[in-house]
């Protein structure tokens, strides 16, 4: 039994997209108590995971949790960029990246949203 089968994966975007999010929400959870629990930290985490959940299991309210996502890891990314560009370039980096790829899995997401179940 290959792993495809395994996970139902139709698509190896969407998939991409869900292990994108599961990740971020992983990172962002384990990087709670290392910057003394601010709550925007925690929020962007349990957000992104259950938007990773709604993609695994292909749910249409998935793309509101997308949204949400990206309104917010922009304006996170850009402050942070900008608050850290000389002390810590890289994080600055780190924070540009993110940015980057949370506009292409966006993109791809809402551009393949027929893909998910209503």
């Amino acid at each position: 039994m290959s792993k495809e089968s395994r996970f139902k994966i139709e698509s190896k975007g969407m998939f991409t997209s869900f292990l994108f999010y599961l990740i971020v929400g992983i990172v962002f959870l384990a990087l709670l108590p290392l910057s003394n629990f601010p709550p925007h930290i925690g929020i962007m985490g349990i957000f992104s995971l259950v938007t990773a959940y709604g993609l695994l299991m292909k749910r249409n309210w998935a793309i509101w949790f997308i949204t949400i996502m990206l309104l917010v890891s922009v304006t996170f990314s850009i402050y942070m960029s900008y608050i850290f560009l000389w002390t810590n370039p890289l994080l600055s980096t780190i924070m540009v990246a993110y940015l980057v790829l949370s506009l292409i899995f966006t993109a791809y997401t809402l551009n393949k949203r027929n893909m998910l179940e209503s």
